[in-house]
């Protein structure tokens, strides 16, 4: 693993400024001591687990070893990862970036992946336009930056499940994914470090009620194993369904800081990876991140993206050979939710294609992560252009796979040293709290009474409804050329200003189509109005790029979409369904952006999701036309 840091000179000498305070007060030392006083002194030395967790878990290769074993020996065909944020993002980074084979994509004999914007086979398929996804019904490789399938998954190694990860309340979603496998040849892993969050719970009880029609009762708990804190509440949930393995989290380490823990070796293990290689690759990164700054890789990028905040440029953007895009996902979560509270905040863009340096503006730093295995050289130049141009770009190259457990211990040093620079806490999350407060005020009034609150619409046109607020309705009228969907979305778009990020909340399922659809005019938007774009699932995104969309800077404008459900899923034992929680999660995500003066429009489509993107697309051209 090789890092390069190409950055202006202003930049590059506030970066020094900043290394030479650390050496000289011995900060690198005092961070491995786990003092709290490097941040707000509010309890971070409880959150610093993982500092150690690489060594910790090389003491126990031969239980990992035994599962693997197990695993293999059962002929699970499948295994389905029920959880969200921190217990999900690394094994589908494991499932997707492993499931091509050391570098090599899954099998395209039923549906073509893209190569720089031209599409595959549509006979059976979607290929890729500008940075937009192909199918993932039959899991693909991917070309110019481009994801392949991430609904599904592939298998690992040979002999071993298919890994599948099912993070989303979405009805369609949820039946998609039970849809897609036998559950008589499947494990199911419920990840869930605290125990009481809804999503992996409703989950839970859903795949245990479809696993005991499946196999019988007296069978369903052997078909699944649960990653969670000692003593937690799925930890009883776990031991009184019988189920098949429990293996315990580290209380002292937050979720998305838990990629090296056992949310994400479990994942690895029984999707047949080679444990005691990925930890030697992350023993070698905790290694270098006890040098001094100036030989440290991982305090040097801490300290590089704690001071570009500073200096303004808090939009980190980026890049990644195809073989290892879904890396982007997982450091989405990291770095927002980290660092975006108390005002301050870096957002991370990922997945925006590759512009012209023209395009971007005064707020940016790239980071470029390059497998020099990669089939696809055509992004070197299109960075070098980037760093030709005087922008800031990270350089990081991988020469293996698993060097990305290298990269999972660097980036965790790098968020956490950030927050010492910005002066805040790295390890709390108030503003994913805050959300899930409203969410769960809405589904329990929806259990007494049976349905959620009721706004009005602000317009409604083309069969879509809009909402906002009372006053922001107001201005989005008087802005407005005309009370027309596309009038509204122009005043809405007007409010971008320089130094701002345009985020689309989906709160749809992450379907290829639907995401082909947003990623068009996500880049339509970035085009016209030079600024950084992001996009989001629900309810995924609330806990990852949520945490900075509430808690950061007031730069966010926010397009969130709904839609009514064609397919419900009921929840076993409650009143509540997927449908009704997902739309109390997208409400209680609304009502808490708006009470934070955050720019934000509501749009909602009908049943038909992809007729409503259709006509939402179109109107995203008038309205910048």
């Amino acid at each position: 693993m090789s890092f390069q840091f190409a950055l202006p000179n202003e930049l590059r000498g506030a970066v020094d400024r900043a290394a030479a305070d650390w050496t000289h007060h011995n900060k690198v030392a005092r961070f491995w001591q786990k003092d709290a006083s490097l941040w707000t002194s509010n309890g971070e030395e409880k959150w610093l687990g993982w500092l150690d967790i690489v060594e910790r878990q090389q003491k126990h290769l031969a239980s990992f070893a035994s599962l693997a074993a197990e695993v293999k020996s059962t002929g699970f065909k499948s295994v389905l990862l029920l959880g969200m944020g921190g217990s999900s993002l690394c094994p589908e980074v494991l499932a997707v970036t492993f499931g091509q084979q050391d570098g090599v994509p899954g099998d395209r004999s039923s549906s073509l992946g893209c190569q720089d914007g031209v599409p595959g086979d549509r006979s059976s398929s979607l290929g890729c336009q500008d940075g937009v996804p192909g199918d993932r019904s039959s899991s693909l490789g991917c070309q110019d930056g481009v994801p392949g399938d991430r609904s599904s998954s592939l298998g690992c190694q040979p002999g071993f499940p298919a890994l599948h990860i099912v993070d989303s309340t979405d009805p369609a979603q949820v039946k998609a994914a039970r849809d897609r496998v036998n559950l008589a040849e499947t494990l199911i892993i419920v990840a869930s470090k605290s125990g009481p969050t809804l999503e992996p719970n409703i989950l839970r009880q859903y795949f245990f009620a479809e696993m005991k029609k499946a196999v019988g009762a007296k069978k369903a708990g052997s078909h699944f194993l649960a990653i969670t804190d000692p003593n937690s509440k799925m930890e009883h949930i776990a031991k009184e369904d019988g189920f098949r393995h429990i293996f315990h989290g580290d209380p002292k380490i937050g979720g998305r800081f838990s990629a090296l823990s056992n949310f994400g070796v479990i994942a690895a293990t029984v999707a047949g990876l080679d444990i005691g290689k990925l930890l030697a690759e992350a023993a070698k990164a905790v290694a270098v991140a006890k040098l001094p700054p100036a030989q440290n890789h991982a305090v040097e990028l801490g300290l590089l993206l704690g001071t570009a905040a500073h200096a303004g440029r808090d939009k980190l953007t980026i890049f990644t050979s195809p073989e290892i895009y879904d890396l982007g996902a997982w450091l989405e979560q990291l770095v927002a939710e980290s660092t975006g509270k108390l005002g301050k905040g870096i957002t991370p863009v990922d997945r925006e294609a590759i512009a012209a340096p023209e395009i971007y503006g005064s707020d940016r730093i790239f980071t470029y992560i390059r497998y020099t295995g990669t089939a696809d050289k055509s992004q070197d130049a299109k960075v070098a252009a980037l760093e030709a141009a005087g922008h800031p770009v990270v350089h990081i190259e991988i020469a293996g796979l698993y060097e990305i457990f290298a990269q999972f211990f660097t980036w965790e040093v790098a968020t956490a040293i950030a927050g010492s620079v910005m002066g805040i806490n790295p390890f709390d999350q108030p503003d994913v709290e805050s959300a899930k407060i409203e969410t769960r005020t809405l589904t329990e009034a929806y259990e007494q009474t049976g349905k959620l609150p009721l706004r009005q619409p602000v317009l409604v046109d083309k069969g879509i409804q809009l909402y906002a607020t009372k006053a922001y309705a107001a201005t989005l009228k008087t802005a407005a050329p005309a009370e027309t969907l596309a009038g509204y979305l122009r005043a809405h778009l007007s409010q971008i200003h320089p130094g701002d990020y345009f985020a689309v909340l989906a709160f749809l399922a992450m379907f290829p189509e639907h995401e082909a659809a947003i990623q068009r005019f996500r880049h339509k938007v970035r085009d016209a109005k030079r600024v950084a774009t992001c996009l989001g699932f629900g309810p995924r995104f609330l806990h990852s790029t949520g945490q900075d969309y509430k808690g950061g800077p007031n730069t966010g404008v926010f397009l969130q979409i709904t839609a009514d459900h064609a397919v419900d899923v009921p929840i076993p034992g409650q009143k509540l369904s997927f449908g009704v929680v997902i739309d109390a999660q997208a409400a209680g995500d609304l009502a808490v952006l708006e009470s934070r003066g955050r720019r934000a429009l509501r749009v909602h489509l009908g049943a038909d999701v992809a007729a409503g993107l259709k006509v939402l697309d179109a109107a995203v051209d008038a309205a910048l036309a």
